[in-house]
């Protein structure tokens, strides 16, 4: 019997792996292209850029995650590379009003700095008030903090322009993404000035959405972290499990520390009240919620023994993954929107372009 189970552990080992089929590009891009909507211009530029950015990520162009993006991409900006933002000059204004009152910075002041002549030719407010796009509007904040005095007080090397590109990824994500990996293309500028770019755009909006590795039974997941963070979505399935436990009632946000604070959040809280269940210490809680924002969580103890007591004290699995329940805030919003609204509607696109077999 020894014998027997060493020469099937020998040729177990000697086994060739199976290795997936090299990935044709031609047929890679054709199969991209033909799930783009044939109303949209330049599908084949999409593609190109497309399956450059999975190439450069290493990331299979399985129809899922071709139709992931495509869906994020159609419900961001419906395959604009800068779209137009409705009401984009009243909201960049109230922008700036906004961080003049915060600084104590008198109306007349910014009035003044906005009616310098920019490098256009044109003042700040005549720019201001015909600004489109938010890479419309980046550029002339650039000029505005380098150009006005007034503008460095106001802003320093802060732009509030926050998200960009067809994706609409933030640029922070791109910035420190860019930091981590090598980007693929000569960048004669900033990461920033390249999420307002197709190919840039799409690279970080790829990677943002499917550069990071998870274990979700649905892509609505995976949409629901690309609005509401990494992670998300596990981590609300976290919150919920303890919620059940404890019987407290906790956002189901996916913040499961308070970052930058020693205060306890009201997770952190909640799981500390079933610390002798989980034997575990307040340190090693806090230690291990500390991990919320990367895959490491996921293996934690305080992640597994809480699972495994939510399993055996409600006798049947909990989820391992729920939507985010977060309302979305932005100057650009102004419906009550959520994560789940989100999630819910780049879900039904995403279905749509699965059956979609145009040529």
């Amino acid at each position: 019997m020894a014998a027997l189970l060493c020469a099937a552990c020998l040729a177990a080992c000697s086994a060739p792996q199976v290795r997936e089929p090299p990935i044709d590009p031609d047929v890679a891009r054709a199969e991209i292209a033909k799930r783009i909507p044939a109303a949209t211009k330049n599908r084949e530029g999409w593609a190109i850029d497309i399956f450059a950015a999975f190439e450069a990520l290493s990331i299979r162009p399985t129809p899922e995650n071709i139709c992931a993006v495509l869906a994020v991409t159609e419900q961001e900006s419906t395959y604009q590379v800068n779209p137009t933002v409705p009401g984009l000059p009243a909201i960049a204004r109230r922008e700036i009003d906004a961080r003049a009152s915060r600084y104590k910075i008198p109306q007349f002041m910014v009035n003044t700095a906005l009616g310098v002549e920019s490098p256009n030719g044109k003042t700040y407010r005549e720019r201001l008030e015909k600004v489109k796009t938010e890479q419309e509007l980046n550029d002339l904040f650039a000029d505005f903090i380098g150009m006005v005095p007034l503008g460095e007080r106001l802003f320093g090397s802060f732009n509030p322009v926050r998200t960009g590109g067809p994706m609409q990824v933030s640029i922070a994500y791109a910035e420190e993404h860019a930091r981590d990996k090598r980007y693929p293309y000569p960048m004669p500028g900033s990461v920033r000035d390249e999420v307002f770019t197709r190919r840039g755009g799409m690279y970080f909006g790829i990677a943002h959405l499917l550069d990071y590795p998870v274990d979700y039974p649905d892509m609505l997941f995976r949409f629901a972290d690309f609005n509401a963070g990494h992670y998300a979505s596990r981590n609300a399935a976290f919150q919920s499990a303890v919620s059940k436990l404890t019987k407290t009632s906790l956002a189901l946000d996916g913040d499961l520390i308070i970052h930058g604070s020693d205060q306890a959040s009201k997770t952190e809280l909640a799981v500390r009240s079933l610390g002798s269940e989980l034997d575990l210490s307040e340190r090693e809680i806090r230690r291990d919620l500390s991990l919320g924002r990367e895959e490491a969580f996921g293996q934690s103890a305080v992640f597994e023994r809480v699972f495994a007591l939510a399993d055996k004290r409600l006798k049947r699995p909990v989820p391992l993954a729920v939507v985010p329940n977060i309302r979305l805030e932005s100057p650009k919003i102004t419906r009550k929107l959520t994560t789940e609204w989100f999630a819910k509607r780049v879900d039904q696109r995403y279905d749509r372009c699965l059956a979609r077999q145009q040529k």
